[in-house]
């Protein structure tokens, strides 16, 4: 898989160790240029820098992806960045946590979990769509295994709940962007081998490299998927 002239734009690179340096650094190793995409500036800067340092294409940004003027403010930034020519945007940021029983739950962490996940996903897809039209590109969303069919949402109810939200999103984008050539798909990884789930749950733990899910993504936002839309692709 080439990217090779490819503008990449990545959102929640986060810190060393996670997910998303993993797969920037997937998409700069096949020749994309990568706009990296934090709400902590110098979160965004480093992933930018090593990757720089490595002899690729890299440039870093900062938004709170859950405020939509803020993210209008960001695609502005990229379409000056990019020249207003986007080929895929992969949007990783969100986060996790056990609610517990659904009756014993926080209203509050219920709503949080919503709009790290749910509002950043479309507040992002709607405001990149239009440059994505011009390209005729393509996004992946990152959902969960634990919102697949038959997974248990017990104890983490909004968790999957708003995975399942992300999901749906996908399904509609990829109808509606269809006659516009842009593809959204997601990918559904189970534990990831992150810095920060080792640190918790231990190197014995069975966890899915970040590796194996980068190049899950390479591949649904690569020509060499062109065909594949409204997917939901589990990692494991």
């Amino acid at each position: 898989m080439s990217f090779e002239g490819h503008n990449v734009v990545i959102t929640g690179v986060g810190r060393p160790g996670q997910v998303g340096e993993a797969v920037a650094r997937a998409f700069a190793e096949r020749g994309a240029r990568v706009l990296l995409v934090d709400r902590q500036e110098a979160q965004a800067k480093a992933r930018a820098d090593a990757l720089s340092a490595a002899g690729h294409q890299s440039l870093a940004f900062a938004a709170d992806l859950a405020n939509a003027d803020a993210v209008a403010r960001l695609a502005m930034e990229i379409r000056d960045a990019s020249r207003g020519s986007v080929h895929a945007l992969i949007h990783i940021a969100g986060g996790f946590s056990v609610t517990g029983p659904v009756a014993e739950s926080d209203p509050a962490e219920w709503t949080r979990l919503f709009t790290i996940n749910g509002t950043t996903t479309y507040l992002v897809a709607r405001a990149f769509i239009p440059m994505l039209r011009v390209t005729r590109g393509a996004i992946v969303c990152f959902a969960s295994e634990a919102a697949l069919p038959g997974a248990s949402a017990a104890g983490r109810a909004a968790y999957t709940a708003a995975k399942g939200a992300v999901v749906t999103l996908v399904h509609a984008i990829a109808r509606e962007e269809r006659e516009h050539g842009v593809r959204a798909n997601a990918v559904a990884p189970s534990t990831i081998r992150t810095a920060d789930n080792v640190a918790a749950m231990g190197e014995s733990t069975t966890m899915v490299s970040r590796e194996a899910v980068a190049d899950a993504v390479c591949w649904l936002a690569s020509e060499e998927a062109r065909a594949v839309s409204g997917q939901v692709v589990a990692v494991r």
